[in-house]
């Protein structure tokens, strides 16, 4: 199966801001279906020019099913990025995450708007 992120970028260079928004936006939170770079889960994203990305992401609650998991399949669908060295994710509680977070996309799916 050809990987949809790999024509975004050009060998080498590291990846755009975009795609890998994009890549964050394919991975669901299974409980609210919605994705969660909209529900505003991402709290920072950051690449250097070696292609190194970090990410910071919460989750909804600190009890949530997939707390093992999500962070996993983050760096997974990062890590697919063309251009990317490096994928770290971290798990941050601080701030708490609150519906004020999500995009008005993600509120409209749900209903909140």
């Amino acid at each position: 199966m050809k990987n949809p992120f790999k024509s975004e970028a050009k060998q080498g260079a590291p990846p755009s801001r975009e795609a890998l928004i994009e890549a964050l936006s394919s991975v669901y939170d299974p409980e609210i279906a919605v994705n969660i770079y909209d529900l505003g889960l991402i709290y920072r994203l950051a690449v250097d020019d070696a292609g190194r990305v970090e990410v910071d992401m919460t989750l909804t609650a600190p009890a949530c099913p997939v707390a093992g998991t999500l962070p996993h399949e983050v760096g997974r669908v990062i890590d697919a990025v063309p251009g990317v060295t490096d994928a770290i994710v971290r798990v941050v509680w601080q701030p708490p995450w609150s519906q004020e977070r999500m995009s008005d996309e993600a509120r409209f799916q749900l209903g909140l708007l």
